[in-house]
């Protein structure tokens, strides 16, 4: 199994693909923070690769929502590592578990803002 890109500035990259609705709170907090989940949602699922990401973003969120959207993003390394890398699928299908109510904290260790890589629809 992969790991998670690490950067020498002590970052780890990550990425998020997103429908319309998260991406608009995601801009209001100022490209800062993830918006917290739905009662549906216990866990936030950052994942890994751009690849995987994009096809989420195009064969799923589109679909679902009209649009869809990757995000790139650095969080501290040595916070995230506190989160196994699970595997979801085949062996690029690589994700972060974060427990709902630790995404505040998890948002805490963003560095740098949210940005969009990709936008399908």
């Amino acid at each position: 199994m992969s790991t998670p890109r690490r950067t020498s500035s002590g970052t780890t990259t990550l990425w998020r693909p997103t429908g319309p609705e998260e991406l608009a709170l995601v801009r209001e907090s100022g490209w800062r923070a993830w918006p917290p989940r739905l009662p549906e949602q216990p866990i936030f699922y950052p994942v890994l690769n751009e690849d995987y990401a994009v096809r989420i973003a195009r064969d799923w969120n589109v679909k679902h929502s009209g649009a869809g959207f990757v995000t790139r993003f650095e969080v501290e390394t040595g916070f995230v590592g506190r989160y196994p890398v699970r595997q979801a699928g085949g062996e690029t299908i690589l994700e972060l578990w974060v427990p709902a109510e630790e995404l505040d904290e998890f948002n805490a260790h963003i560095v740098g803002a949210i940005e969009v890589t990709h936008a399908f629809r």
